[in-house]
């Protein structure tokens, strides 16, 4: 196949897009989206709870999802983090200790109610003046309950948490207090009203989007309780009709620091879909925002339009001296979890390398290498931060494997890790979690980070935990840390050590 020339002029102009969702569609997101068989599934309503590690691409999905309902006439409701940040509700309610309020079941009674009164906000906003197929209850309950009040959706969350808070903990005798709080778990205020939503849902859809829940997360048993509370609204909301749907996404490690999610999976797990990428994904990510970057600035080039996804990325990227065309895509994607985030946050940090050098098209793989460190330094501090609850001071465990060789046999890990955790190894920070850490305990801690790799069989690959969902990290003998913090730790890939390859 010939290889595929652009304009030198392409390298001005050409643009990966932004790392945020929320920005990038408005930039052009939906034309170079990828339509994954995770969007599909969402799509349809097969699936309602979406998860995946921060830069995955979960608020691409949401974003892109949002325009296409719009655009066929749904109604969308799009919670940001400012309308429900548990960051900000933290500090307006009593403490989970402080009276014992503030349980799973309360805080599925008021997202359940703040859900319903925006749905039924939203479409008597819309049709103004419902009058039929019950339209007229919810038009009359938000004109005469929510009409002069205009709360909002933290105000009408945090309304309704303080009733059950004034209930629980307040100075009423104990058989009131029962039938109040039984009247607010069952949502009596707005009970009489779900039939009437739901003649109005025959010739309507709406759906209600609530994004990045870890906002403020604190990994405290009232945070455990706001998430958790919303996934049984949620679950319950979704029953009521077809053309009501709320999805939800929230990072993985959040997901597996809540008992009550965790433990329970199996009533829910038919409702949850995982974000995934492979190296052939994330190529045709890439190549579809060239493609587009180039179209959009007028350098409509056919070659390009017909070209594959390879061949995009040759055109853009040089390979090493004396290596194969498309070498410099294996080299950046294995310095990375395979999130998207991260291969446009290295592609544009090394288009930026070429042009301040005045490269020309393909980019030199020397700019490749130049921008490796400050991209390994920015991940390796954005990957302690992602964990900064579970794991407080987990950079400073990082920091323990500068400038040693990146293989380790079992038992020269099993003794860092122990050095680790009884302070033989200074760390910062750690004094919550570490010291009661055994070496298997903190391995698998590392390997779930992204930090190490493992290779299960002699002739296998070193394998992280963004390749494979499930491995017995009890029988590997042999771990690597992964490429991508290796500029940063200062760790020389060609120093072997006593671990062998």
């Amino acid at each position: 196949m010939a290889k595929l020339s652009l304009s030198p002029k392409i390298l001005d102009v050409l643009d990966f897009g932004t790392p945020s969702a929320e920005r990038d569609i408005s930039r052009g997101l939906e034309k170079y989206f990828v339509e994954s068989p995770a969007y599909h599934r969402v799509r349809s309503g097969a699936k309602t709870i979406l998860m995946g590690n921060r830069g995955a691409g979960k608020s691409a999905i949401f974003q892109v999802l949002a325009r296409r309902e719009r655009a066929a006439g749904g109604h969308v409701i799009e919670l940001s983090p400012e309308d429900y940040s548990y960051e900000l509700l933290s500090s307006t309610m009593a403490a989970e200790n402080a009276g014992s309020w503030a349980k799973q079941g309360a805080y599925a009674a008021a997202w359940k109610y703040l859900i319903y009164v925006l749905v039924m906000k939203a479409l008597a906003r819309k049709g103004m003046r419902l009058t039929k197929n019950g339209g007229r209850q919810i038009h009359n309950y938000i004109r005469d309950m929510h009409g002069a009040q205009q709360l909002g959706p933290l105000s009408l969350l945090v309304s309704y948490l303080k009733r059950l808070e004034a209930v629980k903990i307040g100075p009423i005798e104990a058989g009131v207090r029962t039938r109040e709080l039984d009247r607010l778990y069952q949502l009596e205020e707005i009970q009489n009203l779900l039939p009437a939503l739901c003649k109005v849902l025959d010739s309507q859809r709406v759906v209600v989007l609530v994004d990045e829940l870890d906002r403020g997360w604190d990994s405290s048993e009232d945070a455990k309780a706001f998430v958790s509370g919303l996934f049984q609204a949620c679950v319950s909301i979704n029953a009521l009709h077809p053309n009501l749907r709320v999805y939800i996404s929230l990072r993985q490690e959040l997901y597996d620091d809540i008992p009550a999610l965790y433990d329970d999976a199996q009533k829910h797990r038919d409702l949850l879909e995982k974000i995934y990428w492979s190296e052939d994904s994330l190529l045709e990510l890439i190549a579809r925002r060239i493609r587009h970057s180039a179209h959009e600035n007028g350098f409509a080039v056919d070659a390009l339009e017909r070209a594959g996804d390879r061949a995009c990325w040759s055109a853009v990227f040089a390979p090493p001296p004396g290596r194969g065309r498309d070498e410099s895509f294996g080299y950046m994607v294995d310095r990375t979890l395979y999130r998207p985030r991260e291969l446009i946050q290295f592609c544009s940090e090394a288009l930026e390398q070429a042009r301040a050098r005045r490269s020309k098209l393909p980019v030199p793989y020397s700019a490749i290498e130049r921008s490796e460190y400050g991209y390994s330094a920015e991940r390796t501090k954005d990957i302690a931060a992602e964990y900064r609850s579970q794991y407080p001071g987990l950079l400073s465990v990082f920091e323990a494997f500068r400038s040693r060789p990146p293989l380790f046999r079992r038992d020269e890990l099993e003794l860092l890790c122990l050095e680790l955790a009884c302070g033989d190894v200074p760390t910062h920070g750690t004094a919550s979690w570490l010291p009661s850490c055994d070496p298997n305990d903190l391995i698998e801690i590392l390997w779930r980070a992204g930090l190490l790799t493992a290779r299960a069989s002699a002739e296998g690959r070193f394998l992280g935990s963004h390749q494979v969902q499930h491995l017995n990290l009890a029988a590997v003998r042999r771990f690597r840390v992964h490429a991508m913090f290796h500029a940063s730790l200062g760790i020389d890939a060609a120093v072997v050590g006593s671990a062998g390859g």
